[in-house]
């Protein structure tokens, strides 16, 4: 789990309960849940459009989850290497 430090910068592991929305679309894999004929829609059989639905819900939920999640932050310590310290070739 994430542990704080004395400056107030949290490092490790974040567990945010937005995550747990990313379990919905796993469900589709549990066929036994949508392993039926009826009912229809326009004259597809459940199992088939059942599956259509899942894909919208999952790229629903992913997109809720990025959006929730997306300020918070990953490392303890921002990036601060410049350009000039990237740059490997000395120009003269």
């Amino acid at each position: 789990m994430a542990s704080g430090k004395a400056d107030g910068k949290v490092r490790g592991f974040q567990f945010s309960p937005w995550n747990l929305l990313l379990i919905i679309p796993l469900l589709v894999l549990i066929t036994s849940l949508f392993n039926s004929d009826g009912p229809r829609l326009f004259g597809m059989p459940f199992f088939y459009w059942f599956q259509f639905v899942f894909v919208v819900v999952g790229v629903l939920c992913t997109w809720i989850v990025y959006v929730m999640t997306k300020d918070k932050p990953t490392s303890e310590r921002p990036d601060r290497l410049s350009v000039d310290e990237l740059d490997e070739g000395d120009v003269k």
